[in-house]
Order: structure tokens, then sequence, then C-alpha cells
């Protein structure tokens, strides 16, 4: 299976997050994750969907289908080494006052996480990075006892000398945001 990740530029319309999953389940196809959020274009939303599929024409045809929803103004697809992409996770982990202890330093130097937030049973820690480097820190942590966690969905940028709002339709003043 092989890992795709497409990013869908629409106008900022309610429904539409909708309109694009139901594309998903017509064609039976399970969406690993989804983060959509504003670009630095005002009014221009992004949504970063990854997929996994054995079919490079299956998921062509995708795409085709995206782009001819009312309020899509592009769609590209990528493989993973066509983008620079990252997902952070949170971490609730246990501090118990006879507990094992929490190496902080082994935290920040070896893992790349840091503390967010101390309470006083607590801690929050924040790890950003690959699904692979994530998960890695999650077996690095499970044992202290892990109360909470949660993952973001993929965020990416095309390895392009240009943004890929420059490739937005002609003719439209987009404001900066």
């Amino acid at each position: 299976m092989t890992t795709y990740t497409l990013s869908v530029f629409t106008t900022n319309t309610i429904g539409l997050l909708n309109r694009i999953t139901i594309v998903f389940t017509r064609r039976r196809l399970n969406i690993e994750s989804l983060t959509v959020c504003e670009t630095e274009r005002q009014g221009v939303s992004r949504f970063t969907i990854v997929i996994r599929h054995d079919s490079r024409e299956v998921v062509e045809k995708l795409v085709r289908q995206i782009r001819k929803i009312v309020d899509v103004l592009a769609v590209f697809g990528y493989l993973d080494d066509e983008i620079v992409f990252n997902e952070t996770a949170l971490f609730k982990i246990e501090t118990p006052i006879n507990g094992r202890q929490l190496d902080v330093n082994v935290v920040n130097k070896d893992h790349n996480a840091w503390v967010v937030h101390w309470g006083l049973d607590y801690v929050v820690i924040e790890k950003s990075g690959s699904y692979e480097e994530i998960m890695e820190f999650y077996e690095f942590i499970k044992p202290y006892g892990i109360l909470e966690f949660v993952r973001s969905g993929r965020v990416a940028v095309g390895k392009t000398e240009k943004g890929l709002v420059e490739f937005l339709p002609k003719g439209v003043e987009w404001e900066i945001a």
C-alpha cells in the first residue's frame, strides 16, 4: 500500500467537508488523517487528506472526482517524497509521588519532545514528527502510564519553489490573511 497526501484548496463553505468525504465513502476509501485550516489567503481553506491505496489509478480518479465539486479550487496529490510533512501528538502522563520518575532531559534531548503543561499528578508532553517517530515515543513513554493520547492529522507543504496557493485560479483577488 502506498501513502498519498491530497491537498484540496476550497472556498470556506459550510457543508463542503461532507461533500468531499462522500466521494471517499462512495469509492470505499478510508481516510487515514484529515486536517483542515484556512490558508494564507483569506477565504481559502486547505484540506490535507492522507489515504493509503495500492492503485495509483484509483487515487487519480478520486482526485478528478474531488475537482468536480463546486467550491473546490484545486486538488494536488503527492507521494511522501514530494512533500515535507509532520504530525503532532499530546501525551498526558501520570506522575504519582511514589511512581517512576520521568527524566525530562531524555524526553527533550533524545526524543525531541517537550513538556507543555505540569499538573499535580500528571504532565502533558508534545511530540512532533512523522507517524513512526510519534509511535516510537509512544512505546518509550508507555511504561510511565499514559492517561490520554491524541495525535493530529498530517500537515504538509509541497517541495515546490512556489506555494500551492499560487496555482489557484486566476482572476480572483485573494486577500492575504
